[in-house]
């Protein structure tokens, strides 16, 4: 399974690579605010199959998980590190974690909360959940700015179920309907490139 070792190899790479900087960010996310360094959440990977997903706390500790799914720009839960790790993109380095694990690949439909899983039309959701979720996708590059566009809505939940989800889901079929291994590695430099140049 080519995708799968270039998956692990790419992972392993990234973790002994990043690994001084993952140290630093855990320490300054300890400092900024009480609570885990990492956040786990659920989301539907491959084949409807749940599992919890890695990312650096960016948000004060909520240990009931009653705020809202979404995060839309200027969110009062984000701390002060956080606000820096998610303008760089750099919360989702432990997911390299879940790459390694077999739960995600580093490109992919992103995965979603169950929430919102259930607005996928039928035939597109068994289409989609076919795969891996990845890291990054098609999605996660034109939609960057995603939490600044659903700041400017009334309405951000309805705004990302109505606006948002149907055109990550256009995108997601795109992926699986031209999944190479070249598609891979052009939307991981596509990747790479936002987060350096920005």
């Amino acid at each position: 399974m080519p995708k799968r070792l270039f998956d692990i190899v790419l992972a392993a790479a990234g973790l002994v690579l990043a690994a001084p900087l993952m140290l630093v960010l855990a320490a300054w996310i300890k400092l900024d605010s009480p609570g885990p360094v990492f956040f786990r959440q659920e989301r539907v990977g491959r084949h409807g199959r749940a599992f919890l997903i890695h990312k650096f706390r960016t948000m004060r500790h909520d240990p009931a998980g009653l705020g809202p799914q979404i995060t839309v720009g200027g969110d009062a839960r984000i701390t002060r590190a956080g606000a820096f790790l998610r303008e760089a993109k750099l919360d989702e380095l432990p997911q390299l974690l879940d790459v390694l694990r077999g739960a995600m690949s580093l490109v992919g439909p992103r995965p979603e909360v169950p929430r919102y899983i259930a607005f996928y039309p039928e035939a597109l959701r068994e289409k989609i959940l076919s795969v891996r979720p990845g890291i990054t996708d098609i999605a996660s590059i034109e939609y960057r700015r995603e939490s600044e566009l659903l700041a400017r809505a009334d309405d951000p939940e309805r705004a990302y179920v109505e606006q948002v989800l149907p055109e990550k889901l256009r995108y997601a079929e795109q992926y699986v309907d031209a999944a190479s291994m070249w598609l891979d590695i052009r939307l991981l430099w596509r990747t790479l490139r936002v987060v350096l140049t920005h």
